[in-house]
């Protein structure tokens, strides 16, 4: 059985904040609104893709192929603030979808890629997430959770699985790439300027509002001998070394690029590495916060990759390539929580 993070616990924290609000606001300060406004930007880490329910549900006519779900962190964030509200309800408005960049957040119109039911002809495209959100000078808080598709993280673990296929290395395809291929270094500092833009565009359009980003949780272990090579409930056959690889030189410096362009803009940054580190996808069932590249998902998630030959069904599972399980929610929504809460204090 998997331990998920502590509902109690969640709930007296979160109990704890009203409280500390109560005593820090003074009677008859709260604003003209009656109601805090929260949008929720992101991508497939916020959206949640295959953890609860989709929402809008199976079969609803504004499906827009973003696989928001009912389990996703934002969602269980709204759930307790709900009944422990910070002074008074806050409205969520989730725009968060899947395959997002951080184009897509400010800029770029993007067309989701959802599996599940697909119309004919594919999703349209949506506006940019910002639009979307309507955020404007009513704007309390929000939250982002952005980046990997930018890199992209996804198209490296690939091609780490690709490479270590035949014993080759992706860090050193990342390192001295082909021509029309960035290396890693370059990639990186992209994805800074773009979260630079990004973040201003947001400020611009929501000049009130508290803005958080959040980071990317540990799903990669801190020893890759952990990994079985041979199983793809975990990190299938990439290497040892491009694990490590992929933890030190990607993974955590991504998420120091979203934290130094946080901080420069004096914003506040969730960390959700940290408490995540043990709970990776090396580790067993009742352990693990991050699904391998095989997992087990709900039973409208698909089994096989388009384009791949990758077939989880084979094994039983679902395609899940590495993306948070109910418990990976749960860690980022009792964080994520926090951050509100502490926010909506500073108004």
């Amino acid at each position: 059985m998997r331990h998920p993070v502590s509902r109690r616990r969640v709930q007296a924290m979160a109990a704890g904040f009203v409280l500390a609000a109560a005593a820090l606001l003074p009677s008859g300060s709260a604003g003209a609104a009656d109601q805090y406004e929260w949008a929720a930007l992101g991508d497939s880490y916020t959206a949640g893709v295959f953890v609860g329910d989709p929402q809008p549900a199976l079969g609803d006519g504004s499906r827009d192929g973003c696989d928001r779900t009912t389990n996703s962190y934002p969602d269980l964030v709204e759930r307790e603030l709900a009944e422990f509200p910070p002074g008074k309800p806050v409205r969520l408005t989730n725009v968060s979808c899947g395959a997002a960049t951080i184009a897509d957040i400010a800029s770029a119109k993007q067309t989701p890629i959802s599996p599940v039911e697909p119309p004919e002809g594919g999703w349209p495209a949506v506006d940019p997430q910002v639009t979307r959100a309507k955020l404007n000078e009513q704007t309390d808080v929000v939250t982002i959770g952005v980046g990997g598709n930018s890199l992209p993280f996804g198209g490296v673990l690939l091609k780490c699985l690709e490479t270590g296929a035949v014993n080759k290395s992706c860090r050193d395809f990342y390192t001295n790439p082909p021509e029309g291929e960035e290396n890693i270094h370059d990639k990186l500092a992209r994805v800074q300027n773009e979260y630079i833009g990004m973040l201003a565009h947001v400020h611009q359009a929501a000049p009130n509002a508290k803005v958080i980003t959040v980071g990317y949780p540990a799903v990669l272990p801190d020893d890759a001998s952990t990994c079985n090579r041979l199983s793809l409930n975990e990190l299938g056959g990439i290497t040892r070394a491009d694990v490590n690889w992929l933890r030190d030189d990607v993974l955590k410096q991504l998420n120091n690029t979203i934290k130094t362009v946080t901080e420069f803009f004096g914003d506040r940054y969730v960390d959700v590495y940290a408490s995540s580190v043990g709970h990776d996808a090396c580790q067993p069932a009742e352990t693990k916060w991050i699904e391998g590249i095989c997992g087990d998902a709900a039973d409208y998630w698909p089994t096989t990759l388009p384009g791949t030959l990758l077939n989880c069904g084979l094994i039983g599972k679902r395609v899940t390539l590495v993306h948070p399980n109910a418990e990976g929610h749960a860690n980022a929504a009792a964080h994520v929580e926090r951050a509100i809460r502490i926010a909506l204090l500073e108004l």
